[in-house]
């Protein structure tokens, strides 16, 4: 299982709780702790993505918890090389345990490696937790 250690310089996120660790020409990508707030037990998850080419914010997974449904979005255009076997097999606590680190969700390759356009960097995301009611 890959975990990414204290090393993030290139860990990302986006507005809507995503988030990508960058590591040279392939990014893990995943759900953020905030994201997950609340929730118990995750139920299910269905990846909604097949390997290959996906757009900025399409949905690559949904997390189920009871009645609710959370979507997964790419955090940036690219092609899904991986998914993350343990969650495909059905360890899905890990999810809730280590959202940003071995629960993530898939390995993919950027169309653009070193673009940051959409994404925050770790300070700009924790003022927007902060702004939050």
């Amino acid at each position: 299982m890959k975990t990414f250690g204290a090393a993030k310089k290139d860990l990302y996120y986006t507005n809507d709780h995503e988030w990508i660790n960058f590591q040279g020409s392939i990014a893990y990508i995943g759900v953020c702790n905030f994201k997950l707030k609340g929730i118990r037990n995750v139920e299910k998850i269905i990846f909604t993505a097949d390997m290959g080419f996906k757009k900025q914010g399409d949905v690559v997974a949904v997390i189920h918890y009871d009645d609710y449904k959370i979507p997964v979005g790419m955090p940036v255009d690219g092609k899904i090389i991986n998914l993350n076997q343990w969650l495909l097999n059905g360890q899905h606590q890990i999810l809730l345990q280590d959202a940003e680190n071995t629960g993530w969700m898939a390995l993919i390759v950027p169309n653009q490696p070193y673009e940051r356009k959409n994404l925050l960097q770790y300070t700009q995301y924790n003022l927007k937790l902060k702004r939050k009611p």
